[in-house]
């Protein structure tokens, strides 16, 4: 009898084991994958504010104050909305959607977004955005550690967080119309209050669905979720870095 016990508890602290170290690639490509879309966003980003395709994507006129006015053309509200379009297409179709397939959509994701945050490059001081993605780096990186290693169960956070998600995106377009500077604030601090709690909620949630998901799961399975939950870290990221702008950011044209 002592030798079957320890047995299988041998057995089981093997898959114990085996369940921890599946975990910390899984996450690591989770975060490898999120970082890769990030770099391709940046990269796009700046190509389109600093070189000539910055037309293709804008219209700029200079105020005397030296401040950017920014009008989208034709291609730089495709950009805008593209976005939307590749989430949609992820969500709905992770699971239907070849491996490959799912990490070319990613990237091209990851592209659009860039082309259309190019315009916080060039509404913004080089300094002040460098600065605000360093401070949003920070920030993302210390709450999902939390999420990832607290034992309070941040799960049950969901349905708030969902409804902060649904009701910052009715005040942000009430907002498009009555154009409300305070209510503009609002929204800001709303949403990086949100997005910071998001940055761990997720991070837990991608931990625990591992771990129910990884004993009958393929490897292509894996592959594909791991996309998925890089797309939803981006987002967190994404919007973090938008609205934590608001506060930190230097318009152009104004002095540091």
């Amino acid at each position: 009898m002592a030798f079957n016990s320890n047995f299988s508890r041998a057995g089981t602290q093997a898959g114990i084991g085996s369940l921890d170290a599946g975990l910390r690639a899984y996450m690591c490509r989770v975060f490898n994958w999120m970082a890769i879309g990030l770099v391709i966003t940046g990269l796009v980003a700046y190509g389109v504010a600093e070189t000539e395709l910055r037309a293709l994507f804008f219209h700029v006129a200079e105020l005397p104050s030296g401040a950017l006015v920014l009008r989208p053309t034709f291609l730089g509200g495709v950009s805008i909305f593209a976005p939307l379009a590749f989430v949609m297409i992820l969500s709905f179709g992770v699971n239907r959607l070849s491996r490959s397939a799912v990490q070319a959509i990613f990237l091209l994701f990851s592209a659009t977004m860039g082309a259309s945050m190019a315009s916080l490059l060039l509404s913004y001081t080089g300094v002040s955005v460098a600065r605000t993605f360093f401070i949003s780096a920070a920030t993302f990186a210390g709450m999902s550690l939390w999420g990832y290693t607290t034992g309070a169960n941040l799960l049950r956070l969901g349905s708030f967080l969902f409804m902060g998600l649904i009701g910052i995106m009715i005040a942000m377009v009430v907002n498009i119309f009555v154009q409300s500077s305070p209510l503009t604030t609002l929204v800001s601090l709303i949403g990086v209050a949100l997005f910071t709690m998001l940055a761990a909620y997720d991070t837990q949630r991608i931990k625990i669905t591992y771990q129910q998901y990884a004993t009958y799961a393929g490897p292509d399975d894996v592959a594909r979720l791991s996309i998925y939950d890089a797309l939803t870290m981006y987002l967190n990221f994404v919007n973090l870095f938008q609205f934590l702008i608001q506060f930190t950011g230097v318009r152009s044209g104004n002095n540091d």
